[in-house]
């Protein structure tokens, strides 16, 4: 029933047709006119009971032969004369039948034409002439007197109506049809149709972890790779998240430093989903690294709004270190490092010890790296990098990738025993709870938006406490005017400064995450409110009313 929901429009569509279709075809059919004559078959003599018995089992037995008499020639012949008609009497025939209802007597003669008085003239006249043959053709009594003969009972007359087309009839039987060859082509088309849309459509053998399902949302298209930044509460935001904080806790024990983002085949959003998973990563405090390891269709670049020029190629070929071609993006504590210049041989570079000596430094200088590598099925790079890391996500595009693709580049994996940490659900459709995320996501815009317009009180002064602490200073502070450009030097030329990772996600408050469920007093700045270098405080108050 599910395939059949889906393709709902289909079965409409085919019914409609049908309907339209038998609709036509009444209208342009041409009337046609029905009329019918009645005779009584009868014996001419019979004195006593048994007499008359035997005559009627007789006479029963003769009127299947008359009826058969009914449309040959010597019967037709005198009525095309009689009606001047211009049609010959094996064409009459054709328009003319005769039947005679079980254990009777009575003949029924039917004519049919175009015209109602030329039906009605036509049935008349075959049970006149039909009644004279049966007369010659029948034995004679010793007076020469015919012992069967045929009366007309019921004359025809001209029908009202027409009896074909019939409308109703018609339309309805083409609706039928239409929607069964509708059911019929969406079951096959159901069967034939193996891409993925939902997370019934996940192989389920072996089981994987399902870290998040992530909506299809046009504020990619207008953002780019800062959609959840522009729009930090969106339903696209929070699905990030979510895979984030499933992705944290899918081993407390053994925290995740390097995972490689991958897919089955191009196009289901695996750059997108690691830019967002790196900017998730990035509003806890930790120092993140975002690799463009597609050097053959580099994409995060042009995501980003960066420099490509220098990259990964560059390092790997020897040209420049990690530290010099890292390029800050969003937040000072993310690092994005580029495809590069497209070499010949990508594939080379990524099974070389360059590849595994940049994995190495960039454990030591960063708290997580996430690796875009290119789809599993195109080319090798995805498992040979999937090896050297920590584990993979692979990027299921809704009705992008299909269930054998799907299960193929899994079995890809496992077949060089890569972590496989789960699978994310891209661009799938907004369903019912899609619609209340965004409804809630809303609410919870509109409702801080609220608290941060002044009220129209009086406002209460605030009494210091002298015996408190000042408040500890953090990473995204306001400063003063000249602070950003200092900021953006220092870090387009030094990594972030190095700290030792925490043992669970629970620890990530120590080290500068903030926590999402404590509550944000007014005024206070928390991680999506990350300045940029450069940003003015006179712009920020310009901009905090829209962005909510």
């Amino acid at each position: 029933m599910s395939a059949l929901r889906k393709r709902w429009w289909v079965i409409a569509v085919l019914a409609a047709v049908g309907a339209g279709i038998g609709y036509y075809n009444t209208q342009s059919a041409t009337p046609m006119y029905r009329a019918s004559s009645e005779m009584y078959v009868s014996l001419t003599r019979g004195d006593t009971v048994g007499e008359l018995v035997q005559g009627s089992t007789y006479t029963r037995g003769l009127v299947e032969s008359f009826v058969q008499l009914a449309t040959t020639p010597r019967v037709l012949d005198p009525v095309v004369e009689d009606l001047g008609l211009t049609v010959s009497s094996r064409a009459l025939a054709g328009a003319v039948t005769a039947d005679s209802p079980l254990n009777t007597v009575i003949i029924k003669v039917t004519a049919v034409s175009t015209d109602p008085d030329r039906a009605a003239a036509i049935a008349n006249s075959v049970a006149t002439h039909l009644s004279e043959t049966v007369v010659e053709l029948s034995p004679t009594s010793a007076e020469g007197a015919a012992t069967v003969t045929m009366n007309v009972v019921s004359p025809a007359v001209a029908p009202l109506h027409p009896f074909s087309p019939n409308k109703k009839l018609d339309v309805a039987t083409s609706l039928a049809l239409g929607l069964a060859l509708g059911f019929v082509i969406a079951l096959v088309v159901s069967r034939l149709d193996t891409r993925v849309r939902t997370i019934k459509d996940i192989p389920t053998e072996p089981e994987r972890a399902m870290l998040g399902v992530v909506p299809l949302d046009r504020s990619i298209r207008r953002h780019g790779g800062r959609a959840i930044v522009e729009v930090p509460h969106s339903p696209l935001a929070e699905s990030y998240r979510r895979v984030r904080t499933n992705l944290q806790f899918l081993n407390l024990a053994t925290p995740l430093r390097v995972v490689v983002v991958s897919s089955a085949v191009p196009n289901e959003g695996k750059t997108m989903t690691s830019i967002n998973l790196a900017l998730t990563m990035a509003e806890q405090g930790k120092r993140v690294l975002l690799v463009d390891a597609d050097m053959r269709r580099a994409s995060v670049a042009s995501e980003c709004g960066l420099e490509e020029s220098a990259g990964l190629s560059t390092v790997l070929v020897g040209e420049a270190t990690l530290e010099e071609v890292a390029q800050v993006w969003a937040t000072p504590t993310l690092r994005v490092v580029t495809a590069g210049t497209a070499p010949p041989n990508p594939g080379q570079l990524i099974e070389s010890e360059a590849m595994s000596a940049f994995l190495h430094r960039a454990r030591e200088l960063y708290d997580f790296v996430v690796v875009d590598a290119p789809p599993l099925l195109a080319v090798t790079d995805a498992a040979v990098l999937a090896h050297r890391t920590d584990g993979v996500i692979v990027v299921a595009g809704s009705s992008k990738v299909r269930r054998h693709e799907l299960v193929e580049a899994l079995d890809s994996l496992d077949a060089i025993e890569a972590n496989v940490l789960g699978i994310v659900l891209n661009k799938v459709r907004r369903s019912r709870s899609a619609g209340y995320a965004y409804s809630y996501g809303s609410a919870g815009r509109k409702k801080s938006r609220a608290r941060r317009r002044p009220s129209s009180a009086t406002a209460v002064p605030v009494v210091p406490d002298p015996t408190a602490a000042p408040p500890p200073a953090v990473a995204w502070q306001r400063r003063g005017p000249d602070a950003g450009a200092h900021v953006a030097e220092q870090s387009a030329h030094e990594p972030p400064a190095p700290r030792e990772p925490s043992d669970s996600p629970a620890q990530d408050t120590a080290h500068g995450a903030v926590d999402e469920s404590a509550p944000v007093e007014p005024g206070t700045r928390t991680e999506h409110d990350v300045l940029e270098p450069g940003t003015s405080d006179e712009r920020l108050r310009d901009e905090e009313p829209a962005r909510g």
